[in-house]
């Protein structure tokens, strides 16, 4: 008979006990290859247990192959090769805690951060449970390939309300971020693509696989320097006209005019006009996008959620110049959107009952005053500080002079666990100067926690504070 006791108190169901029991009768072998086990009626009446419950037991360990069924005999004991030695010492290895890839800071000065605070959870969740209901089941199928219809009518809308682009739903394109889409849009090229890309320019991209083709072009006060370009054998050129990332410089209306001009000169020309952070502008008025101002249809419109809404939802979009469309329906026939459907259609509901325009004109409010206030406490306590990139967006620069290299100023802030980049993680190619160039970003920073930051990172830094 079997040696283990059933604990009918246990949380654990009987059939569960009686089921690990025998197996580990089995594997132990107390009960031997071929061993016939006990009938139900005789097992139910020894553990005091219904027959259904020994019936389960039964059924799981004939589904796991321990025993074997012959009809009007009874159950046996099947035979169970052994697990080699190395796999079973294997199984005992403990295995270290692994450490999440992005570690906490104490104070957090990413340009990627948004106001957590900010985010309308409550309208969110609401969205988010209407699409969750059976008249939305269709969306467990796969969708449409350039995205859901519904949010590329709201991305069309919205572009030309906002940004004065003209387009149609037909010429957008959804992907999961801007690091997926544009692999995607220099393969409409193919072997004919030669990108160029501004220095210094979003990290992401020259440390891919696009870092051995592309073609460093610098960067001013007025933006891309379109005479370098115009030097080189570039077709394609990426860039961020209406808020360089990461100087903040605007494009000039000359290199605007210019950038289109070069672009329309030649066949196979194409500039990608990423809109970054377009949204939150502090001086002046909005940049027109470079796409609106296009009478050849040679831009390709870029543009994220990232910023907007949040850098977790992982939505990004190009609109396509109506040339190329025929183009990437032919090359991308196969492509299936990379963004779920669900998530799709609550953005899409969000933006189509007017909450997405209402979120950004209390974030641009929020972030106005935070910038105000990082400005503010630079220029009264910090005036050895240049401060640059200040029109827009949720980052500035800060350039000073220091005997320490801008890799030893980083190491002593994550020392006192800050987190701030040096703008030379920025470049393509390294750069050699003397001043100490910072990318400071304060979107998750508390209004009322700014001018602690800032003089705690100066104080490590041992920049004096005007008295």
């Amino acid at each position: 008979m079997l040696y283990f006791q059933l604990h009918k108190e246990n949380t654990i169901p009987l059939y569960e006990q009686l089921y690990i029991g025998i197996k580990n009768a089995i594997t132990s072998k107390q009960l031997e290859v071929g061993a016939r086990l006990p009938s139900k009626r005789e097992l139910a009446e020894f553990f005091t247990i219904s027959q259904t419950t020994v019936e389960l037991a039964y059924s799981q360990l004939l589904a796991e192959g321990y025993i074997t069924s012959k009809p009007r005999v009874g159950y046996f004991v099947e035979e169970i090769d052994e697990l080699p030695l190395i796999y079973a010492k294997q199984q005992s290895v403990k295995f270290q805690q692994v450490k999440g890839e992005r570690p906490s800071y104490a104070i957090d000065f990413s340009s990627a951060k948004i106001d957590e605070d900010a985010f309308p959870f409550t309208l969110w969740r609401k969205y988010a449970k209407d699409v969750l209901d059976m008249p939305f089941k269709h969306l467990l199928q796969t969708g449409e390939r350039q995205g859901e219809l519904a949010l590329r009518i709201e991305i069309a809308n919205y572009l030309h309300q906002s940004r004065g682009i003209q387009c149609s739903p037909e010429q957008i394109v959804i992907g999961s971020g801007t690091e997926q889409l544009l692999p995607m849009i220099l393969k409409l090229f193919g072997d004919h693509a030669k990108l160029a890309l501004e220095n210094p320019g979003y990290s992401p991209i020259p440390r891919t696989q696009l870092k051995q083709i592309a073609i460093p072009i610098a960067v001013d006060t007025d933006g891309l320097i379109v005479e370098q370009l115009q030097r080189t054998d570039a077709n394609i050129v990426y860039v961020t006209p209406s808020h360089q990332f990461p100087t903040g410089a605007v494009l000039s209306a000359n290199r605007r005019t210019q950038l289109l001009k070069w672009a329309a000169q030649a066949p196979n020309r194409y500039i990608i006009e990423d809109d970054y952070d377009s949204e939150f502008r502090y001086i002046g008025k909005p940049i027109p996008a470079l796409q609106g101002l296009d009478q050849h249809d040679r831009v390709i419109y870029l543009s994220t959620f990232t910023k907007s809404l949040m850098p977790s939802l992982r939505v990004a979009y190009f609109v396509l110049p109506p040339s190329l469309v025929k183009r990437y329906r032919e090359n991308f026939n196969y492509y299936s959107s990379t963004v779920p459907r669900f998530e799709q259609h609550i953005l899409a509901n969000f933006m189509k009952d007017g909450h997405f325009s209402k979120h950004l004109n209390r974030m641009r409010k929020i972030y106005r005053k935070k910038h105000d206030k990082l400005i503010e406490i630079f220029s009264t306590y910090y005036p050895q500080i240049q401060i640059s990139g200040d029109a827009a967006g949720t980052n500035i620069l800060i350039t000073f002079a220091h005997a320490q290299s801008e890799t030893e100023l980083q190491q002593l802030a994550l020392k006192h666990q800050i987190y701030i980049l040096p703008l030379s993680n920025f470049f393509v190619t390294p750069q050699n100067t003397t001043e100490r160039v910072f990318l400071l970003g304060f979107g998750n920073l508390p209004l009322t926690e700014i001018a602690t930051k800032i003089h705690q990172l100066m104080q490590i830094w041992g920049i004096s504070k005007k008295a």
